[in-house]
């Protein structure tokens, strides 16, 4: 864990004081909407469909437990006793009285947590792998280089107003696990041949009303210069992204129109500027950042525990858990473990305060008094001996936090729709239960294999059902709720955008739709290995979307096209 200095306090604190003078203004009658709405965008505050929605920053996903029992807390005093967490590994609470808000803001500064940039056309919180420091695929820590870039876009003056909201993903590991190529800049962290650290850099990917994959523009660029880069990435888009269509401000339409190599250009004629300039990082920044990270003090352990092979064979129950839910560590006798915020009748990625009370307990006895959220939506305990797994799988299987579901259908990635969002098309999260019902035989999930399913309410794609290799998107038809499915996509090193199978259907038919993709599936597969989005690659969309609607199904109409593609 990242440890304030005093100048991160100072900083959080100032904020806190400001915005307390500002919400009383605004209740005073001396700020109007127009003039306060910015000032609560920049402190995470939305207007929801029924109440204020304030988003708490977790910067690359990272808490401690201290932080985790200040969130229980929050919700139980502030809210109605339960916090979301969100695929931009941050925390949302939906119930907050305006009034609360600068209270709310005061106790998280004494965590060192705060809401600052987790809204408004600026850089947003970045994203990491959520085994980052741990992972055994790994080729470099990012984590340094997630803090560096956390100080670098905190209050960050020329990019304070951008033409669109920003964000920035960072994976150091063979594997994708940060869905990298689907951020407005995506750093995948490496070494080159004589063993330098640098980055890849992939800019100009996103989801939403456009989907689209990042573009590599630099195949290499040395740690040095890491942040001059960004800064000028940031400086072309700042002056050529578009501000008369927010739909079409993104860095991603920019990237797009102006063409890649040409973007590429630009953005390496602006470096030419700051290159070596004062923006360079040396040595001793690098290592004045790394020394206020915690680290975990990790014991000479057995690769496996006998105890925890015994217990494998006894539990059939404690081994599905395993096998699914923990996931191996770069150092022996060690394990991480993913607590599932997927249980069949609660909203993907919510999380009550009496849970998260208890999981900070779990953390700090089993896991160094640390954990992490994914951007699927889910906790892990990254450093847990193999030795105590069983033990604590019977505490969280308590808890209802032991599902044995991650990289299952089940472990459905979906906003929190029209029940909260006010710019949502549809509900969310009455979708996402139907389907966890029907879909509640863990055996048969078993079978399926390895699946992804994310649900939008809305062309926001906030679920991220683009790269679902099953997405559902909610749409408005004539003032009802129906829903788009898409089929195909995939995040991680091949990320690639679903393709709609054909025209929206209710609510009520989305279990039915599902259940048919997946027959097809089982009866398209070559060995229960080749997973549901490789038949999609192989056969093609068409034999689903004949086994959905039948031989003779209709085209989609020209309105849901349109929405698929806007």
């Amino acid at each position: 864990m990242y440890i304030y200095d005093e100048i991160d306090q100072r900083i959080v604190d100032d904020r806190v004081t400001q915005f307390r003078d500002q919400t009383q203004r605004f209740l005073d009658g001396r700020l109007s909407e127009d003039d306060f709405r910015p000032l609560r965008l920049q402190n995470g505050l939305y207007i929801q469909r029924f109440a204020p929605m304030l988003r708490v920053a977790i910067p690359y996903g990272f808490l401690a437990t201290r932080q985790l029992r200040a969130l229980a807390y929050i919700a139980r005093t502030w809210d109605r006793g339960y916090g979301h967490f969100s695929t931009r590994q941050n925390c949302q609470f939906n119930w907050p009285k305006l009034e609360d808000v600068p209270e709310i803001l005061a106790k998280l500064a004494t965590v060192q947590m705060h809401a600052i940039q987790t809204s408004g056309n600026c850089i947003r919180n970045t994203t990491v792998d959520h085994l980052a420091g741990v992972a055994p695929d790994e080729i470099v820590d990012p984590l340094v280089w997630c803090e560096i870039l956390r100080q670098w876009s905190a209050f960050h003056p020329e990019f304070a107003f951008l033409p669109r909201k920003f964000k920035i993903a960072v994976s150091g590991a063979e594997t994708d696990r940060a869905a990298i190529q689907v951020h407005d800049i995506g750093l995948q962290a490496q070494y080159d041949d004589k063993g330098n650290i640098g980055f890849r850099v992939y800019v100009g990917g996103g989801l939403g009303r456009t989907p689209i994959i990042g573009t590599v523009i630099k195949e290499f660029l040395p740690w040095q210069h890491l942040l001059t880069f960004l800064d000028a990435v940031l400086r072309v888009y700042n002056r050529y992204g578009r501000r008369d269509n927010k739909y079409k401000a993104r860095i991603k339409i920019l990237v797009k129109e102006t063409k890649p190599e040409v973007f590429a250009a630009q953005v390496e004629a602006e470096w030419a500027h700051l290159k070596d300039g004062p923006g360079t990082l040396i040595e001793e920044e690098i290592t004045r950042i790394n020394q206020r990270f915690t680290r975990p003090a990790y014991q000479k352990l057995d690769a496996l525990s006998s105890g925890h092979v015994l217990a494998l064979g006894r539990d059939p129950a404690f081994a599905s858990w395993v096998r699914r839910n923990v996931h191996a560590h770069k150092v022996a006798g060690y394990a991480a473990v993913t607590l599932s915020l997927k249980k069949t009748g609660v909203a993907p990625g919510d999380m009550s305060a009496d849970q998260m009370d208890a999981v900070a307990d779990l953390a700090d006895q089993y896991s160094f008094g640390g954990l992490r959220v994914s951007h699927e939506q889910n906790l892990i305990l990254a450093d847990v001996r193999q030795a105590d797994l069983y033990d604590l799988w019977e505490k969280v299987r308590a808890l209802g936090l032991a599902t044995p579901n991650i990289g299952m259908l089940n472990n459905i990635i979906a906003c929190p729709g029209g029940d909260f969002c006010s710019l949502a098309n549809a509900k969310s999260i009455p979708v996402a239960d139907a389907i966890q019902q029907r879909f509640d035989d863990l055996d048969y999930l078993y079978d399926i294999g390895e699946l992804d399913l994310n649900i939008s309410g809305c062309m926001n794609s906030c679920g991220h059902h683009h790269v679902g290799h099953i997405g559902v998107l909610g749409v408005d038809k004539q003032g009802a709720e129906f829903y788009q499915i898409s089929i195909g996509g995939n995040q991680g090193n091949n990320a690639a955008l679903g393709k709609v199978i054909g025209p929206s259907v209710s609510q009520a038919e989305v279990p039915d739709v599902i259940g048919k993709l997946i027959d097809l599936y089982l009866a398209r597969r070559d060995s229960p290995e080749e997973r549901f989005v490789d038949v999609v690659r192989r056969i093609g969309i068409e034999p689903f979307k004949e086994h959905v609607y039948g031989s003779h199904h209709k085209k989609p109409s020209g309105r849901d096209e349109s929405v698929a593609v806007a």
